[in-house]
This record gives C-alpha cells, structure tokens and sequence, in this order.
C-alpha cells in the first residue's frame, strides 16, 4: 500500500489538495457559495471564488477584482501572494496544486488511438499564455472601464474553463433561476471547456501548455525558484530519457528549469543514471550571494 502511494504520489497529492480547498460539502449539495473568512486568502492554483465547494479565493480572480476597482489600483496582497508562491514553488504549483492541472490529468489517461506531443505551431501557440496575461489579466481590468470607473474580470468572465467547469457548470445546474438566464456568454465559455476538455485526452494539459496566465507568471520564477532542478553533469550522458518521459518534451539535460515545466518528477524516474535532482537550492543562492 505504501509503495502504491509512493509511486502515485503526485496523484495523491492532487486529490488531497482538491478535497482541502474545496470541502465545502453544503455548497455542493445546495449550489450556495462559502463566504466565510477563509475566502480572504488564496490558493496558489486556479480554483474558483464561485465554486460551491470552494474555501478560499482564485489568485487571478482576486488580482482582476483590485486592479478592475475603481478604488485599488495595486494589488500588493495578492501580487505578494503569487510572488512568495513563485519564489519558493514556481510551477511545482501547477503540477501538484491546481484543481484544473488535475481535471487534465485525469483526461489524459483516457485512452486515445494517438497520444499528441504537441500541435502545429507549437512553439508560438506556447506565448498565448503571456499574451492573455498582460491583455485580458492586467491591462483590460486596468483600463476598460465602465463610466462609474470600474472595470470587469476580463480573463474570468470571456476565457477561464477552471471558473465554467467548478462554478459556472455546477450553478447552473442547481440552480433554476440561473437556467433562465443563461445565454451566448455561457454557451462560450462552455464550448471553450468543451474544446478543451476533448483536447486534453489526446494532448497533455493544453490549457497549461498555452492558455493559463497564472501558468504564464510561476513559470518565470521557475529558474530562480528555492526549489528546482539541478543536473549532475558528471552523470548525465544526454541520452534524452528525460525528453522522451517529458510530456511538454522539454529537454531536461539541457533547460531544466524550462518556463513550461510544471515539476511532475516523470524525468527524474526516467533517469537512467540518476543525474537529475530536485531540491532546495539555499547553497545554490549563497553562492551566488557572495559572487555579488
């Protein structure tokens, strides 16, 4: 059993934090929303403010919330939030800790005659992410405002599948005044899942890959984060194991700390000669300290 454990750890992991941040059994079975204290703080992943099961706030959506105020322009909590999460995880978050990252996961292992290693234009479709970042999470809630000087969460309400599947979805469906209401925003942000959703069982995490902008912003912590990868040059051969068992086919001997990696470990398993570590890197930092 505790083998069995070991070996899916991140799977465990994934399912534990699910399950802490979205326990509020009432909200499930009712369709209301928690609005205890707890929701003053967020979560590093992407998870909801609407969810019925949610317990705490979406990072994105607290940021969206400030800079669309028309009295807050800055939003030091939340911006301090993402950055302590960056600096000491980068995109471990997206790997262990997004609810989302999990629904993809799961979609994955569905069988499909042929699995993607990516799409046509990979290598550009990949900058989306930065795209939707600055335009939809920063600028349009900054500047797009309404005369009353307040704007609207862009990302959430035209883009977000994490937001339509655990909160717009399930609302719906419990609730029949909402039924009534919905229309051509809904329908949207559903065939947006619905794409997503069918994309993910032949092609691992596209929506992490080129769409999440939370993604976007742990990933440039990724090469200075106090937990990363380090390769053992002495042992690495560059035989492309850890490419191969990479599923963002990311070459770990050569960029292992690559802005896409979201730290599933499948490379260090991989490794025929061991040579990939991933740790603290506090040496690594006094180090570079005392260059300075």
């Amino acid at each position: 059993m505790v083998e069995k454990i070991r070996k899916n750890l991140r799977l465990v992991v994934q399912f534990a934090w699910v399950a802490l941040t979205n326990g509020y059994v009432k909200g499930w079975r009712t369709g209301g929303i928690f609005a205890g204290k707890t929701k003053m703080f967020c979560t590093p992943g992407l998870n909801c403010y609407s969810c019925p099961g949610a317990l705490f706030s979406c990072p994105l959506g607290a940021l969206q919330a400030t800079l669309n105020s028309a009295e807050y322009k800055f939003a030091f909590y939340t911006l301090g939030l993402i950055m302590a999460f960056g600096t000491v995880l980068g995109r471990f978050v997206c790997g262990w800790l997004c609810p989302f990252g999990l629904v993809q996961d799961l979609l994955y292992k569905i069988p499909f005659f042929k699995k993607l290693k990516s799409l046509p234009g990979e290598k550009y479709l990949r900058y989306l992410k930065y795209v939707i970042l600055v335009l939809f999470v920063i600028l349009l809630p900054l500047f797009a405002l309404d005369t009353f000087g307040v704007g609207i969460p862009w990302f959430c309400k035209w883009i977000c599948p994490a937001g339509t599947l655990e909160a717009g979805v399930p609302l719906v469906i419990s609730n029949s005044g909402l039924r009534a209401l919905v229309g051509g925003l809904y329908a949207h942000k559903v065939a947006i899942l619905t794409l997503l959703v069918l994309l993910s069982i032949a092609l691992y995490r596209p929506f992490c890959r080129y769409l999440c902008p939370l993604g976007a912003l742990y990933g440039l912590f990724n090469p200075v984060a106090l937990t990363r990868f380090s390769v053992d040059s002495d042992k690495c051969d560059r035989c492309g194991e850890c490419q191969r068992a990479c599923k963002f086919d990311i070459p770990v001997y050569d960029k292992p700390n690559s802005l896409d990696c979201i730290r599933c470990t499948d490379c260090m398993k991989a490794c025929p000669n061991r040579a990939i570590d991933y740790s603290v890197k506090l040496k690594d930092l006094h180090e570079e300290e005392k260059k300075v």
